[in-house]
């Protein structure tokens, strides 16, 4: 089944070019179930080949990973906010509720999109809640892209140097899923504690 993906998708990628690339990273990065996992490998195999620029593919994957994200952003930003506040209660969704979406978007909005971008399944959604909550639009774009870089990076560098073995492909890839979880533990544990450190001595202060 892998086997058959990756080689269809190095079709497709191969006749689409980097505009394909650009779709089909939007299509992961909305709520189309598209695993990013199989669609930059396959590219970085073609950058290898000597048929596509690495530049231009990473680009091309962390763009459209932008724009999909945009899409889950600005529908739930313009739609699904008016909608759930009107209705909300019908399903036990209050005011309340969305404030304290709000509040912390607002502390932690930017931590949260950055580390969002690199896990499995909360990659497709973490857009929803920012757009929701009315997160900065600047902000959700830069940690976005920051996020969206380093994810389409690793992978297409799997491709670059493991070429067309889906069975490493398939490995390595979890490895660096493992190694993305990994990674965001640690930053959420420092940024954490940062937090309590910053939050104790705003206290202190107000104290004196």
């Amino acid at each position: 089944m892998l086997h058959e993906a990756i080689n269809w998708l190095v079709t497709t990628i191969g006749a689409m070019g980097y505009g394909g690339i650009f779709l089909l990273m939007a299509m992961e990065s909305s709520i189309i179930p598209i695993p990013s996992e199989i669609i930059m490998p396959p590219a970085g195999y073609l950058v290898h080949e000597g048929k596509m620029d690495m530049v231009l593919v990473i680009l091309s994957g962390t763009l459209g990973s932008l724009f999909g994200a945009y899409v889950n952003y600005f529908t739930a930003r313009y739609l699904g906010r008016p909608l759930l506040l009107k209705y909300g209660r019908y399903v036990l969704i209050t005011e309340e509720h969305f404030d304290k979406v709000e509040k912390y978007f607002r502390s932690h909005g930017e931590i949260s999109t950055f580390i969002g971008r690199l896990l499995p399944v909360i990659r497709h959604l973490i857009s929803l809640p920012a757009g929701l909550a009315g997160m900065n639009h600047i902000k959700f774009s830069v940690y976005t892209l920051l996020g969206a870089f380093i994810w389409v990076s690793a992978l297409t560098w799997i491709g670059y140097f493991i070429g067309h073995n889906e069975a490493l492909i398939e490995q390595y890839s979890h490895q660096v899923v493992l190694d993305a979880l990994a990674a965001s533990a640690v930053l959420a544990t420092v940024y954490i504690l940062l937090h309590r450190r910053k939050l104790a001595r705003v206290r202190s202060e107000e104290q004196k």
